[in-house]
């Protein structure tokens, strides 16, 4: 009977565990960003994207099972000064015209213990596919989650600065994007 009375004491303590697990799937886009740093001869300089959407599928209680995407309107880029923006719109940089939009779609999600993940999956600029593994961490508040994440790309991977731009004197081949998103769950 002992047995019996302790087994369902601890069904019943778990029982709210489970009834509040909560699938974060809405993005808000007004409180995310997507922004990222280069070195400009040997200066950090620092710029953001204006617009981005997002599809995601996190449940904390079942981490391998998430998904998500990143579109990225490359023609949003806000480099602090309207003609940089223009330039880095042009086709040695993003070729917005031909490539409006990068990428990102996860093939898999790996927890590594508290609130850190590592996020794999395929990132796409320009027409080219690169696999990045993405780290993250969720940091939960009821009903919304902050996914806040950093990482490094190499601009030649994917054709960004082509010409003359191609060399790395002036501006650096490492470009470090680092995002938050903010979503609510059901």
């Amino acid at each position: 009977m002992k047995r019996i009375l302790s087994t369902l004491a601890l069904a019943v303590a778990l029982l709210p565990l489970s009834a509040q697990a909560i699938e974060y799937t809405q993005v808000q886009a007004a409180k995310s960003s997507v922004v990222f740093t280069y070195q400009q001869m040997g200066v950090a300089v620092d710029g953001h994207f204006r617009k981005f959407s997002s599809q995601l599928s996190f449940d904390p209680a079942k981490p391998t099972a998430a998904r998500v995407s990143f579109d990225v309107e490359l023609a949003s880029v806000d480099t602090g000064a309207p003609e940089g923006d223009s330039e880095v719109a042009g086709k040695p940089w993003f070729n917005t015209s031909a490539f409006p939009v990068a990428r990102f779609v996860s093939g898999g999600v790996k927890a590594l213990g508290g609130n850190r993940y590592e996020v794999a999956g395929k990132l796409t600029i320009k027409g080219r596919t690169q696999d990045v593994v993405v780290p993250a961490t969720v940091t939960t508040q009821g009903n919304t989650a902050i996914f806040d994440g950093a990482f490094t790309i190499r601009r030649a991977d994917f054709s960004i600065g082509e010409g003359s731009w191609a060399k790395f004197d002036i501006v650096a081949n490492d470009v470090r994007i680092k995002f938050r998103i903010a979503a609510t769950g059901k």
